[in-house]
């Protein structure tokens, strides 16, 4: 099987905001720097399918990007030795060897499991966008956005200028609590312009907090969904259900790395490096912040990897800072509630992968008991949908992360083996 190998003094997986931002400051400080990942331009989900040339907040960042390497179309599924990271691509398997790492590997959605969600059309809410910007047809289509946080309205905003018929936005947060977070928003003048502009576009669709959907109906694809709002459940028929419960970080490959971690993030010190010496990490990994503390955190990661010394009063600190503030309003405005805890029933399918009923789940007490007499995780998705749902629903630590960190083809694994041994004996 083909194997390349490459050397850089920056290697940076993962190509969104945070990315994008720690090449372009290590690439503006003269070092041979890549981005490694697996879609084929950069930009992230965020920017998925968009010209970055449009985006005025990538401005600064895109000036510095041209003398940066893009890997592009690899997933990075192991970590060989120290120093020394596999990824694999449709033509084989790449050995990338990097002086200094920076982890900005981004984030997912969070899925609650409910009756009816493995139907066909029931998706997450960047799921639904993701595959929208990649070419499925959602014109005339009616569509139940729901779920928490301000994901939900980009989401609905985004699909109806693609023509489909908003139904419902959903939010589980209470009026009291968004009521708050608004007052809040005078302290942030950028967002009150973003979220004058999200009401523009989503003028005229039915808006209802306390809400949340309690089960999907239909065949063999969606048809309907029900949503309870202040306690009383209604039925709207639909094509789409876009749905997503917050993000969870994509820590697998720091925690492979050997990278500490603290209140289910990635831990890093001032300049952004993990407890792992020359590993630094940025973005969606070491908290939940947004595009403003992505590219403050991935500035910060490219200097400080670049051995610049960056000075205590830098504004890149104050953005870092004020941007983290604001997720944390954030975060108390859309915690989730306990009721959610109650939307599975006993033949409700927890781990798809598998078809894990929750009934089976609930006789067990930790998350590696449930592996063990279920298989629950251990599909191709490898706990990434079910192992969040899990933690919510029954309190587990989903704590085991083992290579590849993507499924990966058996000749790759091999191949990692061969060169995990060859080095050995060097």
């Amino acid at each position: 099987m083909d194997r390349s190998r490459e050397k850089f003094e920056v290697l940076v997986v993962g190509g969104g905001p945070a990315g994008m931002a720690a090449a372009a400051r290590a690439a503006e400080c003269g070092k041979r720097v890549a981005i490694v990942d697996d879609n084929a331009a950069p930009g992230g989900q965020i920017f998925r399918g968009q010209n970055l040339g449009e985006v005025e907040s990538l401005a600064e960042v895109r000036r510095h990007l041209t003398g940066v390497r893009f890997v592009s179309g690899k997933k990075v599924f192991d970590v060989a030795a120290p120093g020394i990271l596999l990824a694999e691509g449709p033509e084989g398997v790449w050995e990338l060897r990097y002086e200094k790492l920076i982890v900005a590997t981004g984030a997912r959605e969070r899925f609650l499991p409910f009756p009816g969600w493995t139907l066909p059309n029931v998706m997450g809410a960047g799921g639904l966008q993701a595959m929208v910007k990649s070419g499925l047809p959602v014109r005339g289509k009616t569509v139940v956005v729901a779920g928490s946080g301000p994901l939900l309205l980009a989401v609905a905003a985004y699909l109806r200028a693609q023509g489909a018929e908003i139904a419902l936005i959903a939010e589980q947060a209470s009026w009291s609590a968004l009521a708050r977070f608004a007052a809040r928003l005078w302290s942030f003048r950028g967002k009150i312009g973003e979220a004058l502009e999200l009401r523009r576009k989503l003028a005229g669709i039915r808006f209802a907090a306390n809400s949340w959907p309690v089960m999907a109906h239909g065949a063999e694809k969606l048809e309907a969904v029900s949503i309870s709002t202040n306690g009383r459940v209604g039925k709207i028929e639909c094509d789409f259900l876009a749905c997503g419960f917050h993000l969870v970080p994509n820590v697998e490959l720091a925690v492979l790395l050997g990278c500490a971690m603290e209140n289910g993030f990635v831990k890093v010190n001032r300049i952004q490096e993990t407890t792992v010496p020359g590993v630094y990490c940025a973005g969606e990994p070491v908290g939940i912040g947004g595009l403003e503390s992505a590219l403050a955190e991935g500035a910060i990661a490219g200097l400080a990897a670049s051995g610049y010394a960056i000075d205590e009063t830098s504004s890149l600190f104050r953005a870092r800072e004020k941007a983290r503030y604001f997720a944390r309003l954030l975060e108390k405005t859309f915690s989730l509630r306990a009721e959610l805890n109650q939307l599975p029933n006993d033949e409700t399918i927890v781990c798809r992968c598998e078809d894990v009923r929750y009934s089976r789940l609930r006789l067990r007490s930790t998350w590696r008991a449930a592996k063990l007499q279920t298989r629950c995780g251990m599909g191709p998705c490898q706990g990434r949908v079910c192992g969040p749902a899990a933690e919510f629903l029954l309190g587990w630590k989903v704590d085991s992360v083992r290579p590849p960190v993507f499924p990966a083809r058996v000749e790759s694994l091999a191949a990692g083996s061969e060169e995990f041994a060859a080095i050995l004996t060097e």
